[in-house]
């Protein structure tokens, strides 16, 4: 049961890991101008040489890109509180309980990142002035929907772990 719960403990810190890489990374778009520089855009700035705000994210014609956003740090967040929550449940729980509070915490952190990425991917062109419209998907999107299945699989674990001895 050991190695069950190592492996478990290991699987939810490696897609923490994912989901805050996936904020914070300066790649959810990509763009390679002929003879520039690559820019690379976030959630937040577009950086080449030098890094700017991403044009208009502070107005409402930037709703979809904040609601990116949010569920993005949401998801984070959730994914480190169900983490602290399995560590207190896995010293409270009584044995052949369940770690049901954790499971549901990680599963809403899974929905977060889904509504995340699947908003970027459908208004993607809503959020680029149109010199970087001509780019493509970046590795930090591409963690974004890898962290989705982590993160599903991680909460499904958890409703069916029991504490054992």
């Amino acid at each position: 049961m050991l190695i069950v719960l190592a492996f478990i403990i290991l699987f939810h810190v490696a897609s923490a890991i994912l989901l805050f890489v996936a904020t914070i990374h300066n790649a959810w778009w990509v763009v390679t101008p002929a003879g520039g520089d690559i820019i690379y855009t976030d959630l937040w700035y577009s950086c080449n040489a030098t890094c700017y705000s991403v044009e208009k994210s502070h107005t409402s014609d930037a709703a979809y890109l904040q609601a990116v956003q949010a569920t993005m740090i949401l998801a984070t967040i959730l994914c480190c509180v169900a983490f602290f929550v399995f560590i207190l449940q896995l010293f409270r729980l009584q044995q052949g309980e369940r770690f049901i509070f954790t499971a549901i915490i990680q599963l809403l952190a899974s929905l977060c990142v889904m509504v995340a990425a699947s908003i970027y991917t459908a208004q993607k062109d809503s959020f680029h002035v149109d010199s970087l419209k001509s780019g493509s998907f970046g590795s930090s999107y591409i963690l974004a929907w890898v962290s989705f299945p982590m993160t599903l699989v991680s909460g499904l674990m958890y409703l069916v772990l029991r504490k054992r001895k």
